[in-house]
């Protein structure tokens, strides 16, 4: 579904997604299957975005961006994909972000472009990340910090990598 109030060019978007209104994805943009777009996003043309991802309202994706698989992107995330911007100045080629598998990113943060997030990583709200995220970490603060291991399932684990919910070994 592409709400009517939305202005979508690309044509590489997958089944049972869902952009609702006042988005504009450009044209080379490619997102996935059954993702949702939340209002008032907008998706530059070098951007990939996998299959089931959420992105809520505010976001702007910009090129050298890419979303895998099962991302969460809270709202008003924000991502930068140039390290010293210039007006009218532009780089010989954009900062290459990923947000890996399962990866989730807390409203109102700021990821620095060229940083890797990596799977089941979680970054707590109004987090500035400025460095690499290692699968399962949590993050948050400004900048961001190490705080800590989450679960596959999203939840905190102890300090013996047990899951304090589903109890699941994270070793």
């Amino acid at each position: 579904m592409i709400h009517e109030l939305s202005d979508v060019h690309s044509l590489n978007i997958g089944d049972n997604t869902n952009i609702w209104q006042f988005c504009i994805v450009l044209e080379n943009a490619k997102i996935g299957n059954n993702c949702n777009v939340n209002a008032h996003v907008f998706i530059e043309n070098e951007v990939v975005i996998g299959d089931n991802v959420t992105i809520k309202s505010g976001v702007q994706i910009w090129d050298g961006i890419t979303l895998e698989d099962n991302v969460f992107i809270g709202p008003n995330v924000t991502f930068t994909n140039d390290f010293l911007p210039r007006s009218k100045q532009y780089p010989k080629e954009f900062l290459k972000t990923v947000v890996k598998k399962s990866a989730s990113i807390g409203a109102n943060s700021t990821i620095i472009g060229g940083v890797i997030i990596e799977e089941y990583a979680m970054i707590g709200a109004g987090s500035v990340v400025t460095q690499n995220i290692g699968p399962q970490e949590l993050w948050y603060g400004n900048p961001a910090r190490h705080k800590g291991y989450v679960c596959k399932c999203g939840q905190k684990c102890d300090e013996k990598l047990i899951c304090n919910e589903c109890k699941e070994s994270n070793k």
